[in-house]
């Protein structure tokens, strides 16, 4: 049976290149509900589907490693038959195979910048971790950068360092966030298993847990696909699931997704919102999670209590519910205070307010004994010196 890589087993079937971990910290990114696909399946390691492939990451100071996994998809290729959606992977392998072929060896004894590309060894998996988690995106010059106009900022900046915002599929990403409507994540995170298990594609099985590809739109839209969701605990998520993928099929075309990339965000997240189930806070998140539109905000309850609780922001206070306008002048006041990258810096604030991360706030913890001990050191020093002081005085 295939096993979850565990670094501890030999580093020889690992790969890495140069990252610290105030540029990316990987239990902040993969666990504040970005994306709902990884987990963390060994002390500090994150397995997940990424690009039609399974992989295993962890990470060093200076260092991010992966490993990934053969794939079912490729022995059944092997062996004439295609799985549904075949061909937009058979377009994502050959772009990815061009990408290699153009990436640079790293110079001989030469250091590694933040991304930078260094090696064509792995057919394109550094690359496509590069691109994402945006690594050419210098999340340092950022912080400094929102710290200096945002005392709240500063206040936690040194504490969540690394939480970068991915660069998701945005099939993937659109139709997760679906499934987020009334939802925590948890459950969520089950919901895209079932999802996934049900209408995509098989790619390993390790230690008993299958993997499988997320289901592309032609897969998502057929008519019998919001039966067996509803079936699979999805409620009315599953109907706004299919009708969807239906409208993008009939309307704009598979890659329609795709190209919402090199339009004005305003834009993208309009075409979004008139896809069933598609509210501001579903298309925000699209647009910032997989459209590279750095300045959307998605505004929930988290983002509403920051605004009222850490910001006085006049707009939140006093609301009993969010509506369109109170969302869009929420969004409006963080993006003037953060600028361009407010989305990135909206990331870092509802990761420090979830309370799966609030351990990290508390103080370190002294050992019995440990505070006497300086304060004895300190005090032997102080009694050292002035007996010397003494003595000069005495000589004179």
């Amino acid at each position: 049976m295939t096993q979850h890589a565990v670094f501890s087993s030999g580093a020889n079937v690992w790969r890495s290149f140069c990252c610290p971990r105030s540029e990316l910290w990987l239990d902040l990114t993969l666990g504040c509900g970005q994306t709902f696909r990884w987990r963390e399946t060994a002390d500090g390691h994150w397995t997940g589907v990424m690009g039609g492939r399974v992989w295993t990451l962890m990470q060093t100071e200076d260092r991010l490693w992966y490993h990934t996994y053969g794939s079912q998809v490729s022995t059944a290729r092997q062996a004439g038959r295609k799985w549904p959606g075949e061909g937009e992977r058979l377009e994502t392998v050959k772009k990815l195979k061009t990408e290699a072929a153009a990436v640079k060896e790293e110079p001989e004894g030469g250091t590694l910048e933040l991304g930078e590309v260094t090696s064509q060894w792995d057919g394109g998996e550094e690359e496509t971790l590069r691109d994402y988690f945006q690594l050419k995106v210098p999340l340092g010059d950022l912080y400094k950068e929102w710290a200096s106009v945002d005392h709240h900022f500063k206040d936690i900046a040194n504490i969540f360092t690394g939480v970068r915002m991915l660069r998701q599929d945005p099939t993937e990403c659109l139709f997760s966030f679906i499934c987020t409507s009334n939802n925590h994540i948890s459950r969520i995170e089950g919901m895209i298993e079932r999802l996934c298990a049900k209408l995509g594609a098989p790619l390993c099985r390790l230690d008993g847990t299958p993997y499988h590809d997320f289901p592309t739109v032609h897969a998502l839209a057929d008519g019998s696909v919001e039966a067996s969701l509803r079936d699979l605990g999805f409620g009315y998520r599953a109907r706004f699931l299919q009708q969807s993928a239906r409208q993008i099929l009939d309307q704009h075309g598979a890659d329609w997704l795709g190209g919402l990339r090199s339009v004005p965000y305003e834009e993208a997240r309009s075409a979004l919102r008139t896809l069933p189930g598609v509210g501001f806070k579903v298309a925000d998140c699209v647009c910032l999670m997989s459209l590279d539109k750095s300045c959307a905000l998605p505004v929930d309850t988290h983002m509403w209590q920051i605004a009222q609780r850490d910001y006085r922001c006049t707009m939140a206070t006093g609301r009993k519910t969010l509506t369109d306008k109170v969302y869009q002048e929420i969004g409006d006041f963080f993006r003037k205070l953060w600028g361009p990258y407010a989305g990135w810096a909206h990331s870092v604030l509802f990761c420090a307010d979830l309370k799966k991360f609030q351990k990290l706030k508390e103080p370190p913890i002294k050992m019995e004994g440990e505070g006497d001990e300086k304060e004895s050191i300190g005090k032997m020093k102080a009694e050292k010196k002035h007996g010397k002081a003494r003595a000069k005085v005495c000589k004179t």
